[in-house]
């Protein structure tokens, strides 16, 4: 009997459900199979037909069906056992009522965000992001490899099955989603006869195997090339002139899948504008101080030609592999307590045509064998100017996303793989990464640098006008009469893209590639910030409720590792630490 069923009622408790799940599930979705360490060396890839698509939402529904008979039973007792049962039936019932309104079916551009797994979050991105994760040390790491390239043709008539379906049920991306897919696969697939990215990724393997891997490799670039020609011929004709926003039914919907509550959208839209005028105000007197007189968007440029910068990739890289390594001997053993496996992290370029404009990160494998890992895309740039990156990094990996996610990792036997990975709930962590930007702020890592401070604000001002921007362009919502631009207007993409760039120094490219993600990913832009509202606040009452004998680094690492939690369950829980 399972060490997680009842004796009494011979029910399977959550835990042994959720273990099951991840199982089953990794047998279905490659890329969790991977992320995980439960892939095998078939070179199998997720089925990304409407069949594969059916099995995922069939196997979510049998186990919410087994999780609400546990619950029934009145079996789950244990702590551990209530908060991963609460974690997998928010999850999945969230899930589910996205599959049910056809939202996987329009998961083409250039998001699938009910593929969690993977960082760049689209099934096309993720077809070639697997093998990032992949190991390479050995001639038959590269032939695991070469199976799995060999199957991408197969893969791709799976999905654009899935995109033909789709566009039979009228259930499309927007224009600038089309756009924005096609542009990706255009730095992928550079045209005929070039290697393409499979190409370059293969031509790192050893002699013996270069040959048959190279062979697949090309059967993957042509397959993805006739995969643009497809969508650019028949995807692309049908989405033109599409809704580029989702409507309050729908983006309701997605905010409870990416926050575990449901948000008061007024409320949440007012705050944002209220953080928004203090950011704003602590921007302009940092900025003064960078170059007096100046304007922060005019002291962004300044640092950009004259800050701290590096040129080359590989110098950019290392500064931020040693800013890693230098912040993690800071925090260990003073505000946290990580395990030796954590201790490794790397900080990676991103591949060619990688669907973020912006860095992000990618756990561990459960068995540490391949480390937490942080991603810089380059944008095709080479010199990187140190304000814009150094508070993301802290973000990214130490004390941000690594630390959080590393742990769940590291205790994902204890806690279910399934809480440490799959259910995942993005305002959880991305509320955490913010939270980890302020701390460095309390503990004075900006205080010596205006222009490092700068960028930790400009960071914060982009994350509270994405909240102003995902609520007011998916509820059709009205810039307030006392904004600074277009007040009283209704957002529209065009109008909120001048208003993001009129108080942040994102450069134009990004810009562009933020609106995209927006449009594409309703709801989730709103979670750094709502998340980090709720990780302050448990903080505060945790410090309240135990006066003096408040210990912050047993805080912080009761807190981490919990395992994953919706933010209904996290305001809880952390009050209570």
């Amino acid at each position: 009997m399972s060490q997680h069923t009842n004796s009494t009622t011979s029910v399977r408790m959550p835990r042994a459900i959720a273990d099951d799940y991840i199982r089953t599930l990794a047998g279905l979705d490659a890329y969790l199979a991977v992320r995980t360490g439960l892939d095998t060396p078939d070179g199998r890839l997720p089925d990304l037909s409407p069949a594969g698509l059916a099995a995922v939402a069939d196997l979510a529904r049998s186990t919410l069906a087994e999780v609400d008979a546990a619950v029934r039973s009145g079996g789950v007792v244990d702590a551990g056992e209530q908060r991963c049962g609460k974690l997998l039936r928010e999850r999945l019932t969230a899930e589910l009522a996205l599959r049910e309104a056809g939202e996987d079916r329009r998961s083409v551009l250039p998001f699938n965000v009910l593929t969690l797994t993977a960082p760049s979050a689209s099934p096309l991105m993720g077809l070639r992001d697997i093998f990032t994760l992949m190991p390479t040390d050995t001639p038959e790491h590269w032939q695991a490899i070469g199976r799995r390239m060999a199957n991408i043709p197969e893969a791709l008539k799976q999905y654009q099955a899935t995109l033909a379906d789709a566009i039979g049920r009228e259930l499309l991306c927007g224009p600038r989603q089309v756009a924005a897919v096609l542009d990706a696969l255009g730095q992928m697939t550079p045209g005929k006869g070039a290697a393409g990215w499979f190409g370059d990724f293969a031509s790192g393997a050893p002699e013996s195997v270069r040959s048959e891997v190279a062979v697949a490799a090309a059967s993957a670039n042509a397959a993805m090339a006739g995969m643009k020609d497809w969508l650019s011929r028949v995807y692309a004709p049908a989405a033109a002139g599409r809704p580029e926003t989702v409507g309050s039914e729908r983006y309701a919907r997605w905010v409870r899948f990416w926050c575990g509550t449901d948000l008061d959208l007024a409320e949440a839209y007012s705050w944002a504008w209220e953080q928004f005028a203090d950011v704003g105000a602590q921007m302009r007197q940092v900025a003064d101080a960078v170059l007096p007189g100046s304007t922060p968007l005019q002291a962004m440029a300044w640092l950009d030609e004259h800050g701290e910068a590096y040129d080359g990739v590989d110098a950019i890289r290392a500064f931020l592999q040693e800013q890693i390594d230098r912040v993690i001997g800071d925090m260990q053993g003073e505000y946290f307590d990580l395990a030796e496996p954590l201790l490794k992290v790397e900080a990676m370029i991103a591949p060619a045509g990688a669907s973020a404009a912006a860095p992000y990160y990618s756990p561990p494998s459960v068995d540490f064998s391949r480390p937490g890992r942080t991603w810089l895309p380059t944008g095709g740039k080479d010199r990187f100017p140190v304000w814009r990156l150094a508070d993301l990094w802290y973000h990214e990996s130490v004390p941000g996303h690594h630390m959080q996610l590393g742990q769940w990792t590291y205790l994902a036997k204890e806690l279910t793989v399934y809480q440490s990975t799959m259910g995942f709930v993005a305002a959880n962590a991305e509320g955490w990464a913010m939270y980890a930007e302020q701390f460095m702020d309390e503990l004075g890592y900006y205080a010596n640098d205006p222009g490092v401070r700068l960028g930790y604000l400009n960071a914060q001002m982009q994350r509270v006008q994405r909240v102003v921007m995902d609520i007011g362009l998916h509820a059709g919502l009205a810039f307030p009469a006392t904004s600074p631009v277009f007040p009283g207007q209704t957002m529209t993409p065009d109008n909120a893209r001048e208003f993001y760039g009129a108080f942040c120094g994102l450069p134009a490219d990004q810009l562009d590639a933020e609106i995209i993600r927006y449009l594409s990913l309703p709801g989730q832009a709103i979670t750094y910030k709502v998340g980090q509202r709720v990780w302050l606040a448990g903080r505060d009452a945790a410090r309240k409720a135990h006066g003096e004998s408040f210990d912050l680094k047993a805080w912080h690492m009761a807190a981490l590792s919990q395992g994953s939690l919706g933010l209904d369950e996290l305001a809880t829980e952390l009050a209570t630490i």
